[in-house]
């Protein structure tokens, strides 16, 4: 992972974790979509964003994030080097293999 990319993905996740922290569990699930886009590639950050997704569901009580997120995790490991969903943001609402535009800003970073 590029400095850049790498940066952006720690500020992001540091984001995620503190809104958790403090129960702010929507802002915390926004942090997380954007390092899941920064992160898709890389298998290890990658699995850590559905791993924290996961957490904010079983916080929540949401058994459709929960499951999703079990399943994401597993396919995290098995195919961020071979291919995933530009732009997806990870979360159970949104289809697993559905590609999404990603924001101005993370497209910048991403470009470098």
């Amino acid at each position: 992972m590029q400095k850049k990319l790498k940066e952006a993905y720690h500020l992001e996740m540091d984001e995620a974790i503190r809104f958790y922290e403090l129960s702010q569990l929507d802002c915390a699930f926004h942090h997380l979509e954007r390092a899941h886009i920064l992160a898709q590639r890389y298998i290890i950050p990658h699995t850590r964003c559905h791993w924290w997704m996961l957490k904010v569901g079983v916080k929540k009580r949401s058994l459709r994030e929960v499951f999703g997120q079990l399943t994401r995790i597993i396919a995290s490991v098995l195919f961020s080097r071979i291919w995933v969903p530009v732009g997806n943001t990870g979360g159970a609402n949104v289809n697993p293999l559905k590609i999404m535009p990603i924001p101005e800003d993370l497209k910048k970073i991403l470009s470098k």
